[in-house]
């Protein structure tokens, strides 16, 4: 048995069930479709006017008036007996100027104040590293590098010195021999 003669008895009859089939689907068993297509209407907006009271009037509002207190307050909030400072951190130790001028004046004696800059570097390396072993100040590695680098720029600049001396020499003494006629 098949299942439209099955339907077709409970219903009655065979041609009513047939109808029902064709209504409802169809060969890519897709319900039929409208017309037009429906469109639904949108909820209604909720209604706000009972939910909230209205805000106050201004007058209604009382005046600020300050909170009093009692003629003697209790003193000594916290523990009695213990000292009121905490165990912080203590304070970094600050750097020393003068290594920092010292190690600004070694590079600026490499590139913008060239033979000045390595001076001023020396100097003021050593009397920060004294002041740095007499203070106990922070900067030593800053002194150290502005002296080396200061040392270093005035022996290059000492060296190009004697090259410089030596090849001008060597040049006077190369044109004397050029200059003379041989006899």
């Amino acid at each position: 048995m098949n299942r439209t003669s099955l339907a077709a008895r409970t219903t009655g009859t065979l041609e009513a069930t047939r109808q029902k089939e064709t209504d409802v689907t169809d060969a890519t068993n897709t319900p039929p479709q409208p017309d037009r297509p429906v469109v639904p209407t949108p909820p209604a907006a909720p209604s706000y006017e009972g939910s909230y009271p209205p805000p106050p009037a201004a007058s209604q509002q009382p005046a600020y008036t300050p909170p009093t207190y009692p003629a003697s307050a209790p003193q000594g909030y916290g523990q009695q007996g213990y000292p009121q400072g905490g165990y912080g951190y203590a304070a970094p130790r600050p750097t020393n100027v003068l290594a920092i001028i010292s190690l600004i004046s070694a590079i600026a004696g490499l590139s913008l104040i060239p033979f000045l800059g390595s001076i001023a570097a020396v100097i003021t390396g050593h009397m920060s590293l004294k002041q740095i072993e007499r203070t106990g100040e922070n900067g030593r590695g800053l002194a150290l590098g502005g002296t080396i680098v200061g040392w270093v720029s005035l022996g290059l600049w000492v060296l190009g010195i004697i090259i410089a001396v030596l090849f001008f020499i060597g040049l006077a003494a190369a044109g004397a021999s050029y200059g003379s006629y041989p006899s």
